[in-house]
């Protein structure tokens, strides 16, 4: 459940606990789902359904590549949770208590933690409810997959970037599902993609002017921009061949 990653925006990917529920256009066609609970059925998706913690080997392993980037002097980028969500409602409360020590223990990570519920993130880490701080290496990302969800969401991304200083905040449009419309609200890293075919689930298609439009915002607004992939991964245009990162600190 963590190793080094294929997913083009990150260097590893870890997931502290699987499963889900699904809250928004993106998730129809969950690539989660369709792995963990359709093809290996080792958990079951949903509202009021057991998440399962992983286990201990693979815990230790953030901190064998913290050693690995600290000799190394770099700074690696890890993943958190692409079977899952961190942010949650239906995880226990200690599990998130004990990741985001792990993550306060890795201080040569640069840790992405990219949720579906971005207003659970700043009573999810605050001390007066009994919650761990959001360590000071750690990246927060809203998914964002059209125009109703960037509106609905951008503001409360600023608010947790204004009171909680994350290292940087990031936007996964992915799978982009419209075109959307920025503004200087806009998260510090875009990151966008088309849809794959998930088991019974047909990607949906997008127009790459829709992602043309995102980069050139991005441009005009000083965000640093990633193009993932296109729809069912075809090949990406050369204009559209952009892959930046933040600065991170």
């Amino acid at each position: 459940m963590a190793e080094n990653s294929k997913i083009e925006w990150t260097d590893h990917t870890f997931n502290p606990w699987i499963g889900c529920t699904k809250v928004s256009p993106a998730c129809d066609g969950c690539y989660a789902e369709n792995l963990m609970a359709n093809r290996y059925h080792r958990v079951q998706w949903g509202a009021g359904e057991d998440r399962q913690r992983t286990g201990k080997t693979n815990w230790r392993k953030p901190i064998v590549w913290d050693k690995a980037a600290k000799e190394a002097g770099t700074r690696p980028y890890v993943f958190c949770a692409s079977l899952a969500d961190v942010f949650d409602n239906e995880v226990d409360e200690m599990w998130r208590y004990d990741l985001m020590s792990l993550i306060e223990a890795t201080p040569n990570l640069i840790w992405l933690l990219l949720t579906k519920r971005i207003g659970n993130v700043m009573k999810m880490t605050d001390p007066a409810r009994g919650h761990r701080m959001l360590p000071r290496n750690a990246a927060i990302g809203a998914t964002i997959a059209n125009q109703p969800e960037y509106d609905r969401d951008r503001m409360k991304l600023w608010e947790v970037k204004q009171s909680l200083e994350p290292l940087f905040t990031f936007g996964s449009y992915e799978p982009l599902l419209s075109r959307v419309v920025l503004d200087k609200y806009a998260p510090d890293w875009i990151i966008t993609g088309g849809e794959t075919d998930q088991g019974p689930h047909k990607a949906r298609y997008t127009d790459p002017d829709n992602f043309r439009y995102l980069r050139d915002q991005s441009r005009e607004l000083g965000r640093a921009f990633f193009m993932k992939q296109m729809t069912r991964k075809a090949p990406i245009p050369t204009d559209l061949l952009v892959r930046q990162y933040p600065e991170a600190a």
